[in-house]
């Protein structure tokens, strides 16, 4: 396996960071703090930071240095409606391309969503929930859907989080998620397409209730 340049591991560390919230939106991202955070050069965290700003997870300007962009709730729902376009393409793909394997591996990471939402794990339904789909850009072979959702995804992924907190839609998203995955078996693109943009509708209609705080 070929080793990371020092900028690729900043990028790495510093987006990872970025998505588990252990840099917050609006959190500054000071470059000598960075260089001693991570043990790396200033110009890999100035590389990095750069990459991130193109992929909208940071903003800068001058004088001011560089911060963790905030997205806001309007935004959010843009990206999500994106998103929706984006994956149903990518659905059908999956379904037209999905051999045995594929499939197993899907129910797999279903069966493992069950075992976590019984246990009443909601982060760790949120992190298979991610491998779901992103298993599923994987599955259809998509390069261009693939590096399009990437982006979009990365810059909502806090908002999402909260999704789950929202009284019964973690077994409406597993349920979704079924039917997303019994269509690809099923090698039925159409229909696999219609599942996943009523799950992503289902997600809208959640951050939208999310932020009204209704019963949160």
């Amino acid at each position: 396996m070929e080793k990371l340049t020092e900028a690729q591991q900043a990028y790495q560390q510093i987006r990872e960071a970025i998505l588990r919230g252990e840099l917050l939106p609006g959190q500054r991202l000071v470059e000598k703090d960075l260089v001693e955070r991570y043990n790396l050069g200033r110009a890999a965290i100035r590389s990095a930071l750069t990459r991130l700003q193109q992929e909208g997870l940071v903003e800068s300007e001058a004088y001011r240095g560089a911060w963790v962009r905030v997205v806001s709730e309007e935004e959010a729902l843009e990206i999500l409606e994106a998103r929706m376009v984006l994956e149903s393409l990518a659905a059908r793909y999956a379904a037209q391309k999905a051999g045995s394997k594929d499939v197993a591996r899907l129910n797999e990471i279903l069966e493992l969503m069950r075992v976590k939402l019984e246990e009443g794990d909601l982060l760790g339904v949120s992190e298979l929930n991610s491998l779901l789909h992103q298993t599923l850009l994987e599955i259809s072979g998509h390069k261009t859907v693939q590096r399009l959702v990437e982006a979009l995804r990365a810059q909502v992924v806090r908002h999402q989080f909260r999704t789950i907190l929202v009284p019964g839609r973690s077994q409406r998203s597993l349920e979704e998620h079924q039917r997303i995955v019994e269509a690809v078996a099923a090698h039925d693109a159409e229909g696999a397409e219609k599942a996943m943009r009523a799950h992503l509708e289902g997600v809208i209609a959640a951050l939208q209730q999310a932020s009204r705080g209704v019963d949160v």
